[in-house]
C-alpha cells in the first residue's frame, strides 16, 4: 500500500444577500442590465435576508472532472460562473447533476481572486415573480453543462424585482 504523504481539502462557502429596488417601477429587463454589483446604488439590502452555507455537497461530476482536468493540457475550470437558483427542498448529494427545482435562468457571474487557494465567483440573480428560493448551484455553462455544487437552505423569499447576489468560494488546501 502506498504512503500517504499529503492531503487535499476542498470546503466550499455560498453566501447570499437579498436586494430590492429602490424605485418598485423599474422593469425587470432595466433591473437585470442594472445589477446590485455594478448599480448598487439602485437597491437597498433586505434586512434578514443574508444567508451563509458552508461545506455542503461538492459533486461526483466536478470531482470526475477535476482529475480529468489535472491531466488535461486544457483546463476549464474558468467556466464555473454559472449561477442557478431553485425552491427545491431535497437534501444534497453528491449524484445530483442539477437543481431539484430550477426558477429563471442561469445568470452569468465573475471570477475574482481573493487567494492562491480559493476559487471564487460572484453572480446576481433577477427575479420575476414570488418565490422561495431554497437551493443554489454552480454550474460550467449556461445550460447543460457540469454543476459543481449545490447548496440548500433556508428560504429565501422574494418577489418581483428582487435581486439576489450570489457568492460562491472553494477552498483548496494542501496539507500533510
Amino acid at each position: 500500500m502506498p504512503e500517504t504523504v499529503g492531503t487535499l481539502k476542498i470546503g466550499s462557502l455560498l453566501t447570499a444577500r437579498l436586494y430590492e429596488p429602490k424605485d418598485k417601477s423599474l422593469s425587470i429587463e432595466f433591473l437585470k442590465a442594472h445589477p446590485v454589483t455594478t448599480h448598487p446604488k439602485l437597491y437597498r439590502e433586505v434586512k434578514g435576508g443574508r444567508r451563509q452555507v458552508k461545506d455542503r455537497v461538492v459533486t461526483d461530476a466536478f470531482c470526475a472532472m477535476l482529475v480529468d482536468e489535472l491531466q488535461s493540457s486544457q483546463p476549464t475550470f474558468s467556466t464555473f460562473k454559472w449561477h442557478h437558483s431553485g425552491t427545491g427542498t431535497t437534501a444534497e448529494a453528491a449524484a445530483q447533476t442539477d437543481l431539484v427545482t430550477p426558477v429563471s435562468t442561469r445568470d452569468e457571474g465573475s471570477l475574482t481572486e481573493t487567494s492562491a487557494k480559493v476559487f471564487k465567483s460572484v453572480g446576481t440573480t433577477t427575479y420575476s415573480g414570488t418565490y422561495a428560493i431554497t437551493e443554489h448551484g454552480l454550474f460550467s455553462a449556461e445550460t447543460s453543462g457540469t454543476m459543481m455544487d449545490r447548496s440548500k437552505f433556508d428560504a429565501i423569499n422574494v418577489v418581483s424585482g428582487n435581486q439576489i447576489e450570489w457568492t460562491y468560494e472553494l477552498t483548496v488546501s494542501s496539507g500533510g
